[in-house]
């Protein structure tokens, strides 16, 4: 996340169709420009080589980011194999070739079933990952290998789109942390030789589609108007969430800080607070029918 002391404050999310060959913060930055916007972040990096859905989080809406982290992401993967690098996708160096299998409709199905569902995943060198402050993609550049613990993931739907003699494509519907690098890697080994991303496309994360979201081309040829009109509101990503609405004594009272009892929902946890179509902030339901204020946002560009 980034501050500019000049700009304009701008709140919402813009959904960016990231090109290959740059790094997720360089889009974002490009992004930035075009806005002229004093505080900017993304969530969940896209690797250079990739293609496809970055969500960027402007203003207030950065205060979502963390949550939309969790969110699951589909993808389309294509797998090189017989070849395996150092990083796992086509931009690093070669370190092992193997002989080509001979694929079919069955092993490839029996090899799909097998990632499907919760599955342990090593984090690949090549990843933001921290080990003892520093980041594991700092120590490979340096040709140091650390040990990784196993994570579980889980791979909800793992399908076949289209396959040759060394290469598939499939449809990855995961949940957050899943790496496509070592689901290559594991698969290309499953199948007796070895695996790479050739190609990586996000199609989905969360609520938003790639069918939304527009490439820096687009976007620079827009005015800033029809940019700001591209803009979603800061509560999308939190519709899951229950909504309570509060009468403007309530409101002033959230805005201070302050708790308040608030008996008419039976339920609690966090929920979505507003008054009228203003949108305050998170909120928790307490047992006790209070309600107390958790994150609050102080938009200025929208009306809910």
């Amino acid at each position: 996340m980034s501050k500019r002391k000049s700009g304009h404050n701008i709140d919402g999310i813009l959904l960016l169709d990231k090109r290959p060959g740059v790094s997720s913060n360089k889009a974002l930055q490009e992004v930035r420009r075009l806005f002229n916007a004093n505080k900017a972040g993304h969530t969940g990096s896209l690797d250079p080589l990739a293609t496809g859905l970055l969500p960027l989080c402007f203003g207030e809406a950065t205060k979502v980011s963390a949550m939309m982290l969790e969110d699951d992401k589909r993808y389309q993967v294509v797998i090189q194999l017989g070849i395996m690098t150092d990083t796992g996708d086509m931009e690093g160096v070669v370190i092992e070739t193997k002989a080509l299998p001979a694929l079919s409709i069955g092993n490839i199905d029996a090899c799909l079933k097998k990632f499907t569902g919760k599955i342990n995943q090593v984090p690949p060198m090549y990843s933001a990952l921290k080990h003892k402050g520093r980041k594991l993609y700092e120590l490979a550049r340096e040709g140091k290998t650390v040990e990784r613990k196993a994570r579980q993931v889980n791979i909800f739907e793992l399908s076949l789109v289209d396959f040759s003699t060394d290469t598939l494509t499939l449809h990855v519907w995961c949940s957050k942390g899943t790496y496509i690098r070592s689901l290559a890697e594991d698969i290309g080994h499953y199948l007796g030789c070895c695996g790479m991303v050739k190609e990586l496309r996000r199609l989905q994360a969360g609520p938003f589609s790639i069918k939304n979201a527009l490439t820096i081309d687009q976007l620079t040829a827009m005015d800033k108007q029809s940019l700001l009109l591209r803009l979603i509101k800061v509560d999308k990503p939190l519709a899951a969430l229950p909504a309570v609405q509060l009468s403007d004594e309530q409101a002033i009272r959230i805005k201070y800080g302050q708790s308040l009892i608030y008996k008419k929902e039976s339920f609690q946890g966090l929920v979505r607070m507003y008054n009228s179509e203003v949108f305050l902030g998170l909120g928790e339901m307490l047992l006790d029918g209070k309600l107390a204020p958790k994150k609050l946002f102080n938009l200025s560009n929208e009306k809910g």
